[in-house]
């Protein structure tokens, strides 16, 4: 069981406001203000990793709404504490609470990369585009320091292996010596998230997540090595982008990222408008034969394209 580490109210850097119990639970708690209760601040709420003992890595699925049938998560849980994220409710399945227990109490695959490979080696295995990063970041903060994901792709660039990630972290552009070769052979991509360039709005929706500048500055700097690079907008927050479209009347872009050309008025990058994103020396990656970006990598790496209802 789990409870609140405080009476109301949020937690300095954290996005969940409450440490609400799982919902596998038998039993519940819940913090009452009876009056008697101590008005001392409770010490900072630190981020806890433990191991993950995971026998095996590659995560299966056969859902016909999302474009892949495969996946890796470096982590369970995210410090990022993003307060939409839809992977909080995985945290119930390990007892924990999907409000500050997932920021906080963090779980590593330390062994990740073995496991991969061991997995990669079987007889019966098929190569398809793995996606890295469908649950939890795998550019979190920890990552700086354990360099799991790393080890992921070193392992997956030794094998000639497609892989996708999605990520809201400039921490990706540590390994473009890994992913630009890749890119090359067309076993490569990356999409980012840009939830908002409002950082007051920022800091309530993703209070550990890097700012849009310098998500802004991955996405040019992914483009510029030759890596196709999606742009996420969601979520999509009704009233929560009105400053975007200020700077579009404005014809500016906000002087966040020195990629975007001044006077477009349509964005702070090319791209996020549907402009082919910068590649090297000015060219573009327009998608062939006019079809969207991903669904033009996934014909090329051989999974199936997204179609909305499928």
């Amino acid at each position: 069981m789990s409870a609140s580490p405080k009476f109301g109210g949020a937690t300095k850097g954290r996005g969940a406001v409450s440490n609400q119990d799982g919902r596998f639970e038998r039993l519940t708690r819940e913090a009452v203000d009876d009056g008697w209760r101590d008005d001392i601040d409770l010490p900072p709420l630190r981020t806890q990793v433990l191991t993950d003992t995971a026998r095996k890595v590659i995560a299966r699925n056969t859902s016909p709404d999302i474009p892949f049938d495969r996946s890796l998560n470096p982590y369970r849980g995210c410090e990022h504490g993003c307060v939409y994220c839809f992977a909080r409710p995985s945290h119930a399945y390990l007892g924990l609470s999907p409000g500050l227990d997932f920021e906080t109490k963090l779980f590593a695959k330390h062994d990740a990369a073995a496991l991969l490979r061991a997995e990669l080696s079987a007889r019966s295995y098929r190569c398809q585009t793995l996606q890295l990063g469908a649950n939890t970041d795998p550019y979190q903060p920890i990552e700086r320091r354990l360099g799991i994901t790393r080890g992921v792709l070193e392992v997956l660039s030794a094998c000639d292996h497609p892989v996708s990630i999605t990520t809201k972290s400039d921490l990706v552009l540590r390994d473009l010596d890994i992913l630009a070769p890749m890119a090359a052979k067309e076993l490569a991509s990356v999409a980012v998230s840009v939830t908002t360039l409002d950082r007051g709005l920022a800091r309530r929706l993703e209070p550990r997540a890097p700012t849009a500048a310098k998500r802004l500055r991955a996405i040019a700097g992914l483009a510029g090595a030759g890596v196709p690079v999606t742009v996420l907008a969601a979520p999509m927050i009704p009233a929560g982008r009105h400053h975007c479209r200020s700077r579009r009347r404005r014809g500016d872009g906000g002087g966040l990222c020195p990629a975007a050309p001044a006077g477009r008025g349509r964005g702070v990058v090319p791209g996020m408008a549907g402009d082919p994103l910068p590649g090297p020396g000015g060219a573009g990656f327009e998608p062939s034969q006019g079809q969207p970006r991903g669904r033009a990598l996934s014909r090329r790496m051989g999974s199936p394209p997204y179609r909305h209802g499928d």
